[in-house]
């Protein structure tokens, strides 16, 4: 209860207060501290995609101005070597607003990705967009088939059915791949698994059924039992390590990221950045409130 209350409180205090431990989780304010940050991860043997924070805009304005600053970051980031790809949220590109030219928009980028044979992934967001932005993964995939991948969060009731409904687009050459996730958003009962137990038991079915299948799961989770109830599946199916990667946030567990990476796991570090940083962080303490107390344990030790 205590940390769901400082959890409260955090998000109406003053921001340089909030940065004070916000910056052990985003990766930086602009572009270039990201990419210094980036790089850190790669000398250690880690992959990266690089997400500009921010989502759910009001303007098609600024969904031409958010196009116009990924364009730009893939350009630096592959001037800069970095050993990575892309995330992208489709409301930043005006979902909400106008299918077409959020459509118009995000083909634009995954073209520049394609264009030095990278990828970029289409994050999951809260149940009104997961049809949308399916749609828009189908899509994209028949122009761009090894170019561009998808989200799918574990706890909503409809994702199996959803992945087996991606089989027809699951070729051995070009699988369907799809980071596996627990889910941030607050949804209603009716259509989202509550208890930890529940939702743990259908992410790994998930991760079950795509390597059955041969799709390729980025396995995005903090979770011990996850962890090591999906390294018991890669002994079950034999799976070479080409074929799957583990994902984390930057910033968090990072002995168990190590822990990944040692035993020879391809392990991809998820780096946020950019001037809305502060939305991402007060979203993530809503998400996990035991967070709220090692933050203010840390903010006490900085004094």
């Amino acid at each position: 209860m205590i940390n769901k209350l400082i959890a409260g409180l955090l998000p109406h205090m003053p921001k340089k207060l909030v940065w004070m431990f916000s910056k052990e989780y985003i990766a930086g304010e602009n572009l270039k501290e990201a990419l210094v940050n980036a790089k850190k991860l790669n000398a250690q043997g880690i992959l990266t995609t690089l997400d500009v924070l921010g989502e759910f805009i009001t303007t098609l304005d600024e969904a031409e101005a958010n196009k116009k600053e990924y364009l730009e970051v893939i350009e630096e980031a592959e001037k800069a070597g970095v050993q990575g790809n892309y995330s992208l949220k489709p409301t930043f590109f005006g979902l909400l607003l106008d299918r077409n030219v959020a459509y118009g928009h995000i083909r634009e980028v995954v073209a520049k990705a394609a264009s030095y044979n990278n990828f970029v992934r289409i994050d999951m967001e809260d149940s009104p967009c997961t049809d949308m932005e399916i749609e828009l993964y189908r899509k994209l995939k028949a122009e761009f088939p090894g170019n561009v991948g998808l989200v799918v969060q574990a706890y909503l009731k409809r994702t199996r059915r959803d992945i087996e409904n991606l089989k027809d687009i699951n070729t051995p050459e070009y699988p369907v791949n799809l980071r596996v996730c627990k889910g941030i958003y607050v949804e209603p009962e009716a259509i989202a698994y509550k208890k930890y137990e529940e939702i743990n038991e259908n992410f790994l079915c998930d991760i079950d059924y795509m390597f059955q299948e041969k799709m390729y799961p980025a396995i995005a989770t903090h979770d011990l039992p996850v962890i090591e109830g999906t390294y018991k599946l890669i002994e079950k199916y034999k799976v070479s390590r080409e074929n799957y990667e583990f994902q984390m946030l930057y910033g968090v567990t990072p002995a168990l990221r190590r822990s990944i990476v040692d035993k020879g796991h391809r392990m991809r570090v998820y780096v946020p950045f950019g001037k809305q940083w502060f939305g991402y962080c007060t979203r993530r303490l809503k998400e996990n409130p035991q967070m709220a107390g090692v933050i203010i344990k840390a903010l006490f030790r900085k004094g």
